[in-house]
């Protein structure tokens, strides 16, 4: 009978204890330590998109749709879509070159981007705007010999 007390007594020793402990955690629900469990994933094309952002998108506009453009001059200009059309069938050194050289109503930005910025912008476009595809196949010399 003693050892049937003792035994009741440390199971509700041990029941005080448990529900001391679980009563001593915050009643709001977030964790206790003030480390984050889910660490923020920086943005891999923070610089291009700032550049984007300055450089593109008033005439390719945010969403690189492009679409008529009124420019200062008062003169619209149709501007290709980043997301389809063209855009799909260029490999990145037609990218590369209009960026640099400008040229079918675009300014050209050779002397303004460094070559890793338009490359950077190239990336982002194929990502952003275009799902992540692999860029087109650059065109061998024997194409171009043929042109």
């Amino acid at each position: 009978m003693m050892s049937r007390c003792v035994l009741m007594l440390i199971t509700l020793a041990l029941l005080i204890f448990a529900v001391g402990c679980k009563n001593s955690s915050p009643s709001s629900g977030t964790p206790t330590n003030t480390r984050s469990t889910t660490q923020a994933t920086p943005d891999p094309f923070a610089s291009a998109r700032a550049s984007y952002a300055k450089d593109c998108q008033n005439c390719h506009q945010p969403n690189g749709e492009g679409g008529t453009v009124k420019l200062d001059d008062g003169s619209k200009l149709k501007v290709p879509s980043l997301r389809e059309g063209h855009a799909l069938r260029h490999p990145d050194s037609d990218f590369l070159k209009q960026i640099t050289k400008g040229g079918d109503g675009m300014p050209a930005f050779g002397d303004k981007l460094k070559p890793e910025q338009m490359n950077d912008l190239i990336r982002f476009i194929r990502h952003e705007f275009q799902g992540g595809m692999a860029p087109p196949p650059e065109k061998s010399s024997m194409q171009d010999m043929k042109k």
